[in-house]
């Protein structure tokens, strides 16, 4: 351990650079109580995580919070090791041993799973994949989504399910306007697609969008909203929540929203967004890839905790489709070395300490923050105050002599050895830097913000001749 608290400067390793790692890096930095250097390693040459590879391309305000994170990066002490994976490149122990404290930051990149028949039929997908895929994340460079049907299907009722949905209805003009993959503008501008059909397990009042998303989907250039108005008829448990200070604003005003959908005429745009809510899908069926979805209906009633769950009535509804998006949420994955709580899909943690699972007791050095910390829950902003928690538990550790002090951690230089040795192709923060000038400079032409590329051979390419260690 650490014996002397004073000790300067101390090196801590972030796992992941989407917003949860940068707003720890930015924590760290600008603490007053220590000197902290920083190094933040990602599997992928670009930084930024959902920022860069989750928000619908059509939302590039929500992108500007990348001006933050490019400010942190800019500060002294901080480096970054992009196509640097920690588990094939690097070892969680070998980051031990160069580093006073590491804090995992690598989010939730799989996605949950309905655990039905017909999930694996061709044209089932995960919502994740989608939304990857039209993003130009390098993993996805080689999907297939076939569109060629007249209803696609969406099971979710979270920000992700109304991101896939506007992006299946948005028109050419806009679509070329924002960075979306070239490989999927003609996909998602020429499909036959005439209904997009959004369902829900619950009900409106317990429905997860937040209102801006939600509203989004009633102003679409050619796309009508359409909401039976019986579907927003609230049964006795949905309204005495409403009327309860359980319930938030975003939710009384998801309710209202809901009900204006629904008090409207179709204007007759070319494809409408239909939202349905007390709906479950049993099975998905087909003769060798996905034709139709089998719905249970559901009733609303409280659990044992006093929660609101939907409930099967036993009735079944059968939807004719073509595809179906998955959107029922992200989840974690484990890392070897690293103590993981499967059936949740996190690090164990208290306060963003990692504890082990069996003892309980703290994992000396070892932190998590983010998505993988808490779960796949609230939106960018969320993670500021969840990196602070961690931060602050981190330099009272560092205060009070609980850090580990490893030889290693002296020589700042010996993580860019060890990685040249291994080979990969290291892209420090300039790296990036000449990725993103080369993928506007491809934009320009076409009077878009950037074409992004979507091979790692590309990305390295155009990042090379920057230094390794930042």
């Amino acid at each position: 351990m650490n014996d002397q608290p004073g000790t300067s400067p101390l090196r801590v390793a972030i796992v992941g650079s989407g917003p949860a790692g940068f707003y720890a890096a930015e924590h760290l930095l600008r603490t007053d109580e220590h000197d902290f250097e920083v190094d933040m390693f990602d599997r992928l040459p670009t930084p930024f995580g959902l920022v860069r590879a989750g928000v619908a391309p059509d939302h590039p305000k929500i992108k500007s919070v990348i001006r933050v994170y490019e400010k942190t990066a800019a500060r002294e002490g901080f480096r970054f090791f992009g196509n640097v994976e920690v588990g094939r490149d690097i070892t969680a122990d070998e980051l031990a041993e160069r580093y006073h404290a590491v804090i995992y930051a690598y989010g939730a990149p799989t996605d949950r799973h309905l655990g039905i028949p017909g999930e694996d039929l061709p044209g089932s997908h995960a919502a994740t994949a989608f939304v990857a895929w039209y993003n130009a994340h390098p993993d996805f460079a080689d999907h297939e989504f076939d569109l060629s049907c007249e209803r696609a299907v969406v099971i979710g009722n979270g920000n992700v399910a109304t991101d896939v949905a506007r992006m299946l209805g948005l028109t050419r003009e806009e679509l070329e306007a924002t960075d979306t993959a070239e490989h999927a503008i003609d996909a998602l501008c020429d499909h036959p697609i005439k209904e997009i059909l959004v369902l829900g397990r619950r009900g409106p009042a317990q429905a997860a969008f937040t209102n801006p998303e939600l509203r989004e989907l009633g102003e679409m250039v050619d796309a009508d909203i359409d909401v039976d108005p019986a579907e927003v008829e609230l049964d006795d448990l949905s309204r005495e929540y409403l009327e309860s200070d359980e319930a938030d604003i975003t939710t009384r005003k998801n309710v209202e929203i809901f009900t204006e959908f629904s008090q409207r005429e179709p204007e007759g745009k070319s494809r409408r967004i239909v939202l349905r809510f007390l709906r479950s899908p049993v099975e998905i069926q087909g003769d060798g890839k996905v034709e139709r979805i089998v719905v249970a209906r559901n009733e609303l009633h409280r659990d044992d905790s006093g929660a609101i769950r939907p409930r099967d009535t036993g009735e079944r509804e059968t939807i004719e489709c073509g595809v179906v998006f998955r959107s029922i949420g992200y989840k974690g994955i484990g890392l070897d070395g690293v103590p993981f709580d499967d059936r949740r899909g996190v690090i164990p943690n208290d306060g963003g300490r990692v504890v082990d699972p069996e003892s309980g007791e703290q994992a000396p050095g070892q932190y998590a923050v983010g998505w993988i910390k808490r779960g796949p829950t609230g939106v960018i902003g969320t993670n500021k105050k969840d990196a602070q928690e961690t931060v602050d538990n981190l330099v009272a550790d560092a205060s009070a002599g609980r850090l580990p002090s490893p030889a290693g951690a002296a020589d700042p230089e010996s993580v860019v050895q060890l990685l040249s040795e291994r080979g990969p192709d290291a892209v420090s923060f300039e790296g990036w830097r000449a990725i993103d000038d080369a993928e506007q400079e491809r934009g320009k032409p076409l009077g878009r913000p950037r074409v992004k590329f979507v091979r790692l051979d590309e990305m390295l390419d155009a990042a090379r001749g920057a230094p390794v260690s930042g």
